[in-house]
């Protein structure tokens, strides 16, 4: 490309990002980068009634922490502030004024009392109502007043809105990266408003004129603008100025294909659809977020970008460095892409497996720590009323490099770091209830006896490590010609309290000999 790319990613500070948005801005980001251009964080709070607090922080904290910090923004400005539309208010005026002076939009003074009438009066008569060349020579405006109306008008602080004249008769040409060559009729295109006599503009006339300032290249951006395009491309036009590219990014579907996902479909089905956690400043109603899922950032956005975009290849797993080398808006879809929420765990799994065991058993340390407070609490109640034996008091302080040992044999069968006490706990204490329909699988005639064959065996190796405890008990099976399974599941039970977990070996190095031991006699004893 020829030119620096910049491209912008403009959300509106009124609520919380939809994944949707961080989905807009993730090919924004990996366009710009591919390219060696930049990506900017405009904040487009012209609507100031409908702005939330916090809720541009919101945007700022998601981006960085997906990993795809703005080159340019509010809080980190470059030479084409200010960052936020309201500090941007008193530009507009002028480039409405240049509309109105060169006959590319007018003065409308109808009230919404008599554009009411007029849509009532059409949908009576079986027809819509639409605001352009077929009417507005009979409504109120600067096209059907002579001009000393319109300035007594304005004179006397009259309410106006300046609007678009569309053309009559003509066909627009328009394209569209993704979705290829568009033709428009301009007959069925609307005077859009542009500009409001309370000094704001709209959308439309605030976001052309901001990215032409801000020499934006590329417009990228969600399917729902679509319709629009045809308005930003004559205005482009009727300010002489040459348009950037744009691109309409399909929409994110419900799971089941039908729809928009919003989010009611992640409270009914149990998944968020934010990226942080959200606390309404006004209700403070709680909305889930992807981060206190626990979910990691790579999975995040790993699975957002293939929401809508495919590599042309099957692979699936992509760093984020691999996703700007590869990504391109040709191979991105028109049609809408269903979301899988299943999709999303599977992406979460194998981050985990990616993830280092020094920073997991960190995660893990507190979790263990309230555990085992909240065990302890228990077992101090249970021993006064003699309940509790010995065995079954929890180890607490418990190391962190032990920790990291525990991460390293569970977190292949982990999706989430919540998933690490379900599938651990039985390493930081031993079990005081066994799991019913295993105890009868694993426990028959001549269990006991095995079991004590078991701990003798332990109580005769002196250096405890998994090769040795494997070594001695898989050949005592061997050698007395026993079959695995009546040894190894009433063990594992005895160990974990259910037939689950990593090697059985494994968890009796971890836990050590005097404890595997204790665990045996006291399932001897309970079972």
């Amino acid at each position: 490309m020829t030119k620096n790319v910049r491209v912008r990613f403009a959300p509106s500070p009124t609520g919380p990002l939809h994944i949707g948005g961080v989905r807009t801005a993730l090919f924004n980001y990996l366009f710009a980068k591919k390219h060696g251009g930049a990506f900017i964080l405009r904040i487009e709070d012209t609507d100031q009634n409908r702005y939330v607090e916090g809720a541009e922080q919101y945007i700022i904290d998601a981006l960085n922490w997906c990993g795809m910090p703005a080159d340019e923004s509010p809080v980190n400005p470059g030479n084409y502030g200010p960052y936020r539309q309201s500090e941007r208010k008193a530009l507009y005026k002028q480039y409405a004024d240049k509309l109105i002076a060169s006959g590319n939009a007018y003065y409308a003074f109808d009230t919404a009392e008599e554009l009411d009438s007029h849509r009532k009066d059409h949908e009576a008569k079986g027809k819509t109502f639409i605001y352009n060349w077929h009417n507005r020579l009979k409504l109120k405006n600067s096209l059907s007043l002579s001009e000393e109306e319109v300035k007594a008008k304005l004179d006397s602080g009259e309410d106006y809105v300046i609007r678009f004249k569309s053309p009559q008769d003509e066909t627009l040409n328009l394209k569209d990266i993704i979705r290829g060559d568009i033709q428009i009729d301009t007959n069925i295109l609307d005077d859009k408003v542009l500009f409001k006599s309370d000094g704001m503009p709209t959308y439309h006339l605030a976001n052309i004129v901001d990215d032409h300032l801000m020499e934006i290249t590329h417009v990228i951006r969600g399917e729902e603008w679509l319709p629009s395009l045809a308005l930003h491309y004559q205005l482009y036009e009727a300010f002489g100025w040459e348009a950037p590219e744009f691109a309409h990014l399909p929409l994110i579907l419900k799971p089941t294909g039908k729809g928009k996902l919003s989010k009611r479909d992640g409270d009914k089905m149990g998944f968020p659809v934010f990226p942080l956690e959200w606390t309404d400043p006004k209700t403070g109603d709680v909305s889930r977020g992807y981060k206190e899922d626990g979910y990691f950032p790579e999975a995040m956005v790993n699975f957002l970008a293939f929401l809508g975009w495919n590599p042309g290849t099957e692979q699936e797993i992509f760093s984020l460095a691999e996703l700007i080398d590869a990504f391109n808006l040709e191979r991105v879809n028109k049609s809408g892409a269903r979301f899988d929420p299943d999709k999303t765990k599977w992406f979460n799994h194998h981050y985990m497996q990616e993830q280092d065991n020094a920073e997991l058993a960190k995660a893990l340390k507190p979790i263990v720590d309230h555990k085992l407070d909240v065990i302890a609490s228990e077992a101090k109640q249970s021993a006064s009323l003699g309940e509790i034996t010995s065995s079954q008091t929890p180890h607490n302080d418990v190391d962190v490099n032990y920790m990291e040992m525990v991460v390293a044999l569970i977190k292949e069968r982990a999706t989430f770091i919540s998933d690490f006490w379900n599938l651990s706990h039985f390493f930081f204490v031993a079990p005081t209830s066994y799991d019913e329909k295993a105890s009868k699988k694993a426990f028959k005639d001549g269990t006991k006896a095995i079991l004590e064959q078991v701990v003798s065996i332990i109580e005769d190796i002196e250096d405890f490590t998994v090769e040795i405890i494997q070594t001695k008990i898989k050949g005592w099976i061997t050698a007395n010609e026993i079959g695995f399974g009546k040894v190894m599941m009433p063990l594992r039970l005895a160990l974990v309290g259910a037939l689950q977990g990593p090697d059985v070996f494994d968890i009796m190095f971890m836990i050590g000999k005097g404890e595997s031991k204790k665990r045996i006699e006291n399932a001897i004893k309970q079972l």
